[in-house]
């Protein structure tokens, strides 16, 4: 069954079509990659799903819900979290407090003075111990190497127990030992329930992680298949090898 399904949206920008007419599902339970050369329009793909922007055109629908145009909180409330290919995390801020915040955003007033909730403190650690940065709680983001920050907002999109994850290139800038611990959590919470989007450039981590693989090029859908079909697809050669 698709948990979410995006059917004939376009979107454009001053006359340049970023999205055109794109089609695809994501089944419930499912890891579905989203790949494409640079420009196939995926991440503008990810924020019309997301709220950032609104599709010119078309039909976004989640567990049968239609959230085309929804506010960004409104769709994360419905059960939708999204990470980004730049980290997004308040730097001056604590890794906790940072994990705190992301369950109600824009009220870093109720940090001031310390003031967390026991069991939000609780659920935090719980989520920075699972992807093995917990000792890092009491330090500023600021402080984190980047691919440690690519762990804090992993954590941090799970606070708010998300149905569907869209990640926005999570091996982007990681290194090898970090990557494998982040391809090991994603492969764990999807064996726990969660369905997880990825658009991502790392064709190793592509084929080792999907089950399902949609991929775009100058803004369209031109194929979703399993890793297998994808790989021997002439299409998906053409359109990788038409944009070197």
């Amino acid at each position: 069954m698709a948990l979410l399904e995006v059917r004939d949206v376009v979107k454009s920008y001053g006359g340049i079509i970023a999205v055109n007419h794109a089609s695809f599902d994501v089944e419930e339970g499912s890891i579905t990659a989203l790949i494409g050369p640079n420009g196939a329009g995926k991440t503008t793909a990810f924020d019309t799903i997301c709220g950032v922007v609104v599709p010119d055109s078309g039909r976004i629908t989640f567990d049968g819900q239609d959230i085309t145009g929804l506010m960004s909180h409104v769709i994360n409330k419905a059960g939708i979290g999204r990470t980004f290919q730049i980290t997004r995390e308040l730097g001056d801020m604590t890794v906790l407090e940072n994990m705190v915040i992301s369950k109600v955003p824009n009220s870093p007033k109720a940090l001031i003075g310390g003031r967390i909730k026991p069991d939000e403190r609780e659920k935090a650690m719980d989520l920075l111990r699972f992807v093995g940065i917990d000792r890092l709680a009491h330090q500023p983001a600021k402080r984190l190497s980047y691919g440690q920050r690519k762990l804090l907002e992993f954590a941090s999109v799970l606070m708010t127990d998300p149905r569907l994850v869209l990640l926005d290139e999570p091996a982007g800038g990681v290194n090898p030992a970090l990557l494998d611990r982040i391809m090991d959590r994603i492969e764990e919470i999807n064996r726990q329930g969660t369905t997880f989007l990825i658009v991502e450039h790392n064709m190793d981590v592509v084929m080792r992680l999907s089950h399902s693989i949609i991929v775009m090029a100058h803004g369209q859908v031109i194929l979703q298949g399993t890793p297998a079909e994808v790989r021997e697809d002439q299409r998906v050669l053409d359109a990788y090898l038409g944009d070197v």
